[in-house]
């Protein structure tokens, strides 16, 4: 068994170590009630302090947020700016109350083509949190599964350009190593919310063997106790990861 094989058996438990959640549907809540996007997406807010803080509660390891992704630029100028504008005050609010819960904070993505200012709150909240011991939670912004792939290529590339491997020594391991979130254990579980039925560009390589619970609840519905029950129907899961089901049962004997 390869030591990416084994990360991926290790994952096996009543209880997901790590679990990834596309945040979607903060619009259609806002339309719902004649509201604005930007009201749509602070009542998301809510649920995400919500779901954070049962994340916490349930021991969950990591917890990754799709928060917004590189094809979010695309969305109407006026509800772009009312996002960034979100998350610089989410950042300047929320960071302290993570830290005195002892949670450690990461971004990933691209941050090339935020400002100045709100990469500077970035590292800020990444380097408040950094020594903490408790849950990792995860953000990510201008994020996209292709351009990780992309990214992790490249460095691959460099190493082989340098002489430090050759291109026969790349192998899934060499890339994973690679890939965003490399260092965190595989994702278990991924939720969407809102009904929808597709990752969009999330976390294209690290998803290859979770499972997916897709909610009904648009985001600002989407609390604590949704959240259990995306927990409790991943625990009726029976997670093969390629094994046949009596080998499995075997296993666990």
């Amino acid at each position: 068994m390869t030591d990416m094989q084994l990360r991926d058996a290790q994952a096996v438990s009543s209880m997901p170590r790590h679990v990834a959640i596309i945040m979607d549907g903060n619009n259609r809540w806002a339309r719902a009630r004649g509201l604005s996007s930007a009201q749509g997406h602070r009542a998301g807010v809510e649920s995400l302090r919500a779901v954070i803080r049962r994340a916490a509660e349930r021991r969950i390891e990591t917890l990754t947020l799709f928060a917004f992704s590189s094809e979010n630029w695309r969305r109407p100028s006026a509800e772009v700016s009312a996002l960034m504008e979100l998350f610089m005050l989410v950042l300047k609010r929320e960071v302290k109350k993570l830290h005195e819960n002892g949670i450690r904070l990461s971004i990933i993505g691209d941050r090339r083509r935020f400002s100045s200012s709100l990469q500077k709150h970035m590292s800020r909240a990444e380097a408040l949190t950094r020594d903490n011991s408790g849950m990792h939670l995860v953000v990510a912004a201008n994020y996209g599964g292709r351009w990780d792939i992309a990214c992790a290529a490249q460095r691959l590339a460099r190493k082989v350009a340098d002489g430090l491997m050759t291109p026969e020594s790349i192998d899934e391991e060499a890339l994973d190593r690679e890939m965003c979130l490399s260092q965190e254990p595989p994702i278990d579980l991924c939720i969407r919310t809102s009904g929808e039925q597709r990752i969009s560009n999330f976390l294209l390589w690290q998803l290859a063997y979770a499972e997916f619970v897709f909610a009904p609840e648009l985001w600002p519905d989407f609390d604590g106790t949704t959240f259990d029950a995306a927990l409790e129907a991943f625990q009726q899961r029976q997670r093969r990861f390629g094994l046949s089901q009596q080998q499995v049962e075997v296993q666990g004997a």
